[in-house]
């Protein structure tokens, strides 16, 4: 499973790059790029319509005559994704996800978390892990994707590692924030090293609003 997911990520990898050189990045992607990242910064600081509508804009504009360079991004992401799962897991005992779109929540009842790998074009994911059950010391969750909505509820008793990244978007992890182009956040829990229970979570997308807070 190793060789044949890094000969994949390769493959997928090389082929976004020969995409987006032949159709290189001209005005109106970078334009549709500024209305996604303001729309999400808007979406994020206030409670009206407008962020919505810039976000709107932005994702039309990126698949009207772009549809080469969406589809790079994807291919490049999904590279990415296999390499950073085989990284991440110690061995092949995880499960791996990938999905076009996807709704992921966990808040109702407990649930069983184990070391997990998923990817997503569009994402919605919700994890109160506070209601998480699990059955090793450390528990490795990678989440990965092009559009990513992502919150984490994380409680005191659980150590917890975060790696996050968001080409465009922002960050919330702890007491870090960042918001805007090219974002990332290296935090981790107080109580991490001597927690007997850790989650060691990997979020990247390439554009996101992830949040993860401490109760």
């Amino acid at each position: 499973m190793g060789n044949r997911n890094r000969n994949t990520a390769i493959v997928l990898i090389a082929a976004g790059l020969f995409i987006l050189i032949e159709h290189y990045i001209n005005f109106f992607t970078i334009a549709a790029l500024l209305f996604i990242a303001l729309g999400v910064y808007k979406i994020r600081s206030s409670p009206d319509k407008t962020g919505y509508v810039l976000l709107g804009v932005g994702v039309i504009l990126l698949f009207s005559g772009h549809f080469t360079f969406i589809l790079s991004v994807v291919l490049i992401s999904l590279g990415l994704f296999y390499m950073k799962s085989k990284q991440a897991h110690r061995d092949d005992s995880y499960t791996q996800k990938q999905t076009i779109l996807e709704s992921f929540k966990r808040d109702k009842e407990p649930w069983e978390l184990k070391n997990t790998s998923m990817w997503n074009v569009v994402g919605e994911i919700y994890m109160d892990l506070s209601l998480v059950m699990l059955d090793q010391k450390e528990t490795t969750i990678v989440l990965q994707g092009v559009f990513g909505d992502v919150d984490i509820i994380v409680p005191e008793f659980l150590g917890v590692s975060v790696n996050a990244s968001a080409l465009v978007g922002q960050i919330n992890a702890g007491n870090e924030k960042e918001t805007g182009l090219v974002n990332k956040v290296i935090w981790q829990s107080p109580n991490y090293e001597t927690s007997d229970q850790k989650v060691k979570l990997l979020v990247s997308y390439v554009v996101g609003d992830i949040d993860i807070k401490m109760v």
